[in-house]
C-alpha cells in the first residue's frame, strides 16, 4: 500500500498576516483573496476553509491588530514594573515605533475614515490607549483636567509625529520627542 502525504494547509494566521501586510503597504482596497493567495503561493480555495468571504478576513485582521497593538502591549506594560514615564514610553515604543505595527495602525486610521465599523473599532482601541495614559499620568498627577490634557497631548504627539515633516533647528526628531515626553510625563511642579 502506498503512503500518501497530505499537503499542509496554509494556516489561518498566515492569511491574516498577509492581509495585514497588504493593508499596511497598499490600503484596504488591495486586500483581495486572489492577490493574497498569489503572495502566499497557494490557490484561493484554502482561504474558504477559514473565512466565509473577504469581509470575514477583514474582521479577523482587525481582531488580530487589536490584540497585538492593544491587549499584548497593555499586558507587557503592566508587567514591566517601571515608573510612569518609562511605562508610557514603553507603550508608545511597542505600538508606534515598530516597522510592523505603526504602518498597520496608520492604514487602519485611513480605512476608518471611510468605514463606520472600522471607525468604531478604532475609537475603542484609542479609548483603551487613552485609559492607559490616564492611569499612567494619574500616578503622579492628581488634577483630572491636567491628566486628560497630558494624555491627549502625548497621544497626539506620538501619532502626529509620524505625519509631521518639519525640521527641529539643530535637533533630531528623537531628541525633541524625548524632551516632549519629559514635559508630559514628569510630575508637575506645584
Amino acid at each position: 500500500m502506498e503512503h500518501v502525504v497530505g499537503v499542509a494547509r496554509t494556516p489561518r494566521s498566515r492569511w491574516v498576516e498577509e492581509g495585514l501586510q497588504v493593508l499596511a503597504s497598499s490600503g484596504v482596497d488591495a486586500v483581495r483573496v486572489e492577490a493574497l493567495a498569489k503572495r502566499i503561493g497557494v490557490t484561493k480555495g484554502g482561504f474558504y476553509g477559514y473565512f466565509a468571504d473577504r469581509d470575514a478576513l477583514l474582521v479577523a485582521m482587525l481582531e488580530a491588530w487589536e490584540s497585538e497593538a492593544v491587549d499584548q502591549v497593555i499586558e507587557q506594560v503592566e508587567h514591566a514594573g517601571v515608573d510612569p514615564k518609562t511605562k508610557a514610553r514603553l507603550a508608545g515604543v511597542l505600538t508606534f515605533s515598530s516597522n510592523r505595527l505603526l504602518p498597520i495602525d496608520l492604514a487602519i486610521r485611513d480605512w476608518a475614515r471611510r468605514d463606520d465599523d472600522v471607525a468604531e473599532r478604532l475609537r475603542r482601541v484609542d479609548n483603551r490607549r487613552m485609559a492607559l495614559l490616564r492611569e499612567t499620568i494619574g500616578e503622579f498627577c492628581d488634577d483630572p483636567d491636567e491628566v486628560e490634557a497630558r494624555s491627549l497631548l502625548a497621544f497626539c504627539a506620538v501619532i502626529g509625529g509620524h505625519f509631521l515633516a518639519a525640521d527641529h533647528e539643530g535637533r533630531t526628531r528623537v531628541q525633541v520627542m524625548a524632551r516632549a515626553a519629559d514635559l508630559l510625563f514628569d510630575p508637575p511642579d506645584r
